[in-house]
């Protein structure tokens, strides 16, 4: 029931949803000195119009009383809803204690006030399928809500999606099937999470693969323990994150596009990400992680008017490592408030970060190329290293960093390496000790004064696999 009349009914029930509304649009107009970062695509709205299908779970047989297993009449509702060309699915306030439920095409599930989704603690009702972990496809339980291949779908509040913490956790020896994300589209198009809040522990909330358009807005997602991740963006297209309260064990941003040989044969690139008006806290690691998992490619990020409260290591960590291939390029930040940090605002580390895939991309092919970082309008509050950006590999130097109008106070200064056509201006800072400016193998403009430091250490080199990679 694929049909125009099916298809144009989303975006009537979502009211000012806007699903598909062109995202990359809206990113020209970041500050950005660096005139060598290109604009980004423009992604075509979706044209739509009615449909007045709105079912009820409880007409379907759901109780609410948080012990019954509404699991089936959750779905049964989506499904119903589907058929009939699309629409909304209505869950009213009540504790809904359910396993995995499908989002199916042209369907808008609305949390009602006082409504929460309660994840079952059982791993039998998450069903096994293909799901992405750290950059790979491996077999794994399917997350809480998820959606494969769907077009229409979205999440409305103000309800909440929790996850059981009982599953929590990372794939191991014994266990090496992939615990349940909180929410989870693989292969979707025109996407809508808004409203809503979640709560989980040591596993991804959110976290879209090979998805495109999608608009995430006005969410309160609380994710605790080590590998609680907040949003991870996974080889995604044309992506809205805005008005966001994210506090998590690890990243609350996390941006990556596979690992190793399979991601850069692959080549699904994470592009067109816009990150506006957010507030990020987390606990292990940092505020946004751009990497590790980076061989398929990460180009036209922005980040604009975001609080970061707190990191146990930086607010913004770019990060990838010989082996991963591809590229990072067109990074922009501008106007940003910093404070809390443990570590400190900004760190590149291209030379060692994450786990080394079983099959690297060999050779100087296997070094990601980097160009196009650009920061402006920088508020800083105490942060213990102002920029870390040392590790960058000779071999393919930072093509183009753009520092400009920060100030605040930091106990360190800015340390870089390996960089070329660098821009750093009217950076007032104060507090620090030592040089406020260390450099090696830098050229560009702003560095005069700056104290000399040794070269980064440079990993040995990967060399080739004695037979070709093929995909399996």
């Amino acid at each position: 029931m694929e049909n125009k009349k099916s298809r144009r009914s989303f975006l009537k029930i979502a009211g000012q949803g806007l699903i598909a509304i062109p995202v990359a649009n809206s990113l020209g107009g970041f500050a950005n000195e660096n005139e060598a970062v290109r604009k980004p695509k423009v992604s075509k709205e979706t044209k739509t119009p009615t449909s007045n299908v709105k079912l009820n779970i409880r007409d379907f047989g759901a109780v609410g009383d948080g012990i019954t297993k509404d699991t089936g009449a959750i779905q049964q509702t989506i499904d119903r809803c589907r058929v009939l060309g699309g629409g909304e699915v209505l869950v009213p306030a009540g504790t809904y204690h359910t396993g995995a439920i499908a989002l199916k095409s042209n369907v808008l599930l609305r949390l009602d006030k006082n409504a929460v989704l309660l994840g079952s603690p059982d791993f039998a009702d998450y069903p096994v399928t293909q799901v992405r972990w750290e950059g790979k496809w491996i077999q794994g339980h399917s997350a809480l809500v998820y959606a494969i291949d769907a077009d229409n779908i979205g999440i409305s509040g103000p309800g909440k999606i929790a996850g059981n913490h009982a599953l929590g956790g990372r794939p191991n020896f014994q266990n090496p099937l992939r615990h349940p994300a909180l929410i989870e589209p693989i292969g979707c198009t025109n996407i809508l999470f808004e409203d809503f809040s979640t709560d989980y522990y040591l596993m991804w909330a959110i976290h879209p693969t090979y998805c495109e358009n999608i608009t995430i807005r006005n969410l309160t997602v609380r994710n605790a323990g080590g590998n609680g991740d907040g949003l991870d963006i996974d080889s995604c297209k044309h992506v809205r994150i805005d008005n966001c309260d994210i506090s998590t064990g690890d990243d609350c941003i996390a941006i990556k596009s596979g690992r190793g040989m399979e991601g850069y044969t692959l080549l699904k690139t994470t592009e067109d990400v816009e990150i506006t008006n957010c507030t990020f806290a987390d606990s292990i690691f940092a505020c946004i992680g751009i990497g590790s998992e980076t061989s398929g490619g990460i180009r036209n990020v922005r980040i604009k008017n975001c609080r970061f409260t707190a990191a146990r290591t930086f607010a913004v960590y770019i990060k990838s490592r010989p082996g991963r291939g591809a590229f990072i390029e067109d990074i922009v930040a501008d106007n940003l408030d910093v404070a809390g940090m443990q570590g400190g605002f900004l760190r590149f580390n291209i030379l060692n970060s994450g786990i080394q895939d079983q099959v690297p991309v060999p050779g100087d092919e296997g070094i990601p190329t980097i160009k196009n970082f650009s920061f402006s309008n920088i508020k800083v509050k105490d942060v213990p290293v102002l920029v870390d950006g040392t590790g960058i590999h000779p071999h393919k130097p930072l093509e183009g960093f753009t520092f400009i109008n920060i100030t605040g106070t930091c106990l360190k200064g800015i340390s870089l390496a390996n960089i070329t056509k660098a821009n750093l201006k009217n950076i007032n800072v104060t507090g620090f000790t030592g040089p406020l400016l260390s450099i090696n193998n830098v050229t560009g403009k702003g560095l005069t004064g700056a104290t000399v430091i040794e070269p980064p250490k440079v990993p040995e080199p990967i060399q080739p696999d004695s037979q070709p990679y093929q995909l399996k």
